[in-house]
C-alpha cells in the first residue's frame, strides 16, 4: 500500500475499467485483449490499484495453473500513472498471495523483461518446466495462459517478441 493508492480484490464493477486498462496495451501488442465476459469468469483472481479518489489505475491477475505454478496476467497500469509503483505494489501483492496459496513458481508472459527481471524473474530455458505427466495434464487445459507457458505451436503467433520468465518463490 502507498499514500497515493491501495490494492484492493477487484469486483465486477471494474470489468469496463480492466478492458480500458488493457485496451491501449492490446493496440500495442503488449497484452491480449479477452472477451468481457472472460474477465468476469476470472474477477476472482485479479487485484486493483486504486487511487485515493477511488479512481482503478491499475489491474493484475494471478492465475493458478498447477499444484506449484501460477500466472502473473493482465498486469497493466494507466498511462497517466506508469511510472508510479502501481505495477511494482500489484505484482508484490500477487507474488504474496501466490505464497499464501502453496503455489512455490510464478510465470509470465512478456515484453517488459526488465521490469520482471527486478522482481526476481528469469527467462525461462526452452526445455518444459514440469515432468512429464504435469506437462500431459496441463495440456488438456483450454487456458491460453496455460498453452503459453507450454510454448505450444497454436499460441505462437499470439506471443510473437514475448519472453517466458518465471520466478521461484522461497517460502
Amino acid at each position: 500500500m502507498t499514500d497515493s493508492f491501495h490494492i484492493r480484490p477487484a469486483r465486477t464493477s471494474d470489468v469496463a475499467t480492466i478492458k480500458r486498462l488493457v485496451a491501449p496495451l492490446a493496440e500495442h501488442r503488449i497484452l491480449m485483449a479477452k472477451e468481457t465476459v472472460a474477465y468476469y469468469e476470472s474477477l476472482q483472481e485479479f487485484r486493483i490499484a486504486e487511487a485515493g479518489d477511488g479512481t482503478v489505475v491499475g489491474c493484475g491477475a494471478l492465475h493458478v495453473m498447477w499444484e506449484d505454478l501460477a500466472e502473473i496476467r493482465t498486469l497493466a497500469a494507466a498511462e497517466s500513472w506508469r511510472g508510479q509503483g502501481v505495477g511494482h505494489v500489484l505484482v508484490e501483492r500477487l507474488l504474496e498471495e501466490a505464497r499464501m496459496l502453496g503455489v512455490s513458481r510464478v510465470f509470465c508472459l512478456t515484453f517488459e523483461v526488465d521490469f520482471f527481471k527486478r522482481h526476481g524473474f528469469e527467462v525461462m530455458a526452452d526445455q518444459s518446466a514440469v515432468d512429464p505427466e504435469v506437462y500431459s495434464e496441463l495440456l488438456r487445459s483450454h487456458d491460453e495462459g496455460v498453452a503459453e507457458f507450454l510454448d505450444l505451436a497454436r499460441v505462437k503467433p499470439n506471443t510473437l517478441g514475448n519472453t517466458r520468465m518465471i520466478r521461484q518463490l522461497e517460502a
